[in-house]
């Protein structure tokens, strides 16, 4: 009964271990190609679809860089980009 409890523990243990590493590798990566769904939203003012919202979403923690960069800050501070914002519940930071 003891081997089972300690064996139990053990996998568990290692399970808990693989999650967290896999956690750690699902990091964001900053590429402003990612919010490519959502530029005919940004540029004609039609509502942003599903997978933009998704991608903005995704891109969330990518934002302030995106607003530091000179090439890009006028797209990411426009306003039919914060209407894109605002309509997938994703606030534009203040950097």
């Amino acid at each position: 009964m003891r081997s089972i409890t300690y064996t139990s523990l053990c996998a568990a243990a290692i399970l808990v271990m693989i999650l967290a590493g896999s956690q750690a590798t699902m990091a964001v990566t900053c590429q402003v190609t990612e919010l490519a769904p959502c530029a005919s939203a940004i540029s004609s003012s039609s509502p942003p679809s599903q997978q933009c919202c998704t991608k903005l979403k995704e891109q969330r923690p990518c934002l302030c860089q995106y607003l530091k960069n000179p090439s890009l800050k006028a797209y990411v501070s426009s306003p039919n980009a914060k209407k894109v914002s605002k309509t997938c519940g994703v606030p534009v930071p203040k950097c």
